[in-house]
């Protein structure tokens, strides 16, 4: 992977992490993840207007990685709901790359060098002995497969899109279509929350519309680097944003145990240097 390349998915891995942490902080997650997904739409109609309409070869992928995101989310409620996100999100981030690996060589015979499959392992290991000093070795069974099913989800949406925004012949404009037909999740969950009379605070939409701006830059991002980088690689170094999280963590909101953390990043971190001089 060039330097080049390195440097924008690791930005997006800081991005991503940085509108998870809002996400964390928030009093509201709910409408903090609805005022996420407004500006996915907003972002994806600009994009729509600047660019070309993507190739029609492209609109299967598009399709399946709108119902996959829509999976996701239901998925990440119910993450919510049982559990710890903090002890069973890093599980299905952790899964994800090598999944994802796996997937694009059986699917378009994309592979890793030895070297770069051995980083995409310690990638993987850090990421997991971040979950497990979280407590999700004792987690709810529930949660643990809610978690798994969540990897899955990822890992679906992530080859779709590597490879839907290879056949698009206009990068911005798949990301721009995928961005708008996300937007759905927002009216979603404002209308369950009128319908149960919650509250609804400015001031916790605005910070989540600044997690949007965010979100949208990192996965934008990340699938530009998609059309000439290998998909396995970026989505395991993409998801070093755990490891990122973590450390955000440990500054900001005085989480511990703070050494099993840096141990993580170190072992991300080596994964990381793999993929990138090696593969």
């Amino acid at each position: 992977m060039s330097a080049f390349a390195l440097t924008l998915v690791l930005s997006a891995a800081l991005l991503h992490a940085s509108w998870n942490a809002l996400v964390k902080a928030a009093s509201d997650r709910a409408l903090t993840i609805a005022a996420v997904a407004s500006m996915h739409g907003l972002g994806g109609l600009v994009l729509i207007m600047l660019s070309a309409p993507p190739a029609m070869a492209s609109w299967p992928s598009i399709a399946a990685s709108t119902l996959i995101h829509y999976a996701y989310y239901v998925l990440l409620f119910q993450a919510y709901r049982l559990g710890d996100l903090s002890q069973v999100y890093p599980i299905s981030r952790g899964m994800a790359p090598a999944v994802v690996a796996l997937g694009t060589y059986l699917i378009i015979g994309e592979n890793l060098t030895t070297l770069g499959w051995a980083g995409l392992f310690a990638i993987s290991l850090g990421i997991f002995f971040l979950a497990i000093q979280r407590g999700a070795a004792h987690a709810d069974r529930r949660a643990v497969g809610v978690a798994l099913l969540l990897g899955l989800t990822i890992a679906g949406y992530s080859i779709a899109d590597g490879i839907g925004v290879r056949l698009s012949q206009s990068p911005m404009g798949y990301i721009g279509w995928l961005f708008l037909l996300e937007s759905p999740v927002m009216f979603a969950i404002l209308w369950q929350r009128r319908r149960k009379a919650a509250p609804f605070d400015w001031r916790v939409f605005g910070i989540g519309m600044v997690g949007g701006v965010f979100s949208v830059a990192a996965y934008a991002t990340v699938l530009y680097v998609k059309t000439f980088a290998p998909i396995g690689a970026v989505s395991a170094i993409r998801e070093s944003s755990v490891v990122i999280a973590a450390l955000i963590g440990l500054v900001f909101f005085g989480e511990r145990p703070w050494l099993g953390r840096l141990i993580s990043a170190v072992i991300v971190a080596a994964g990381v240097i793999t993929l990138a001089v090696f593969d």
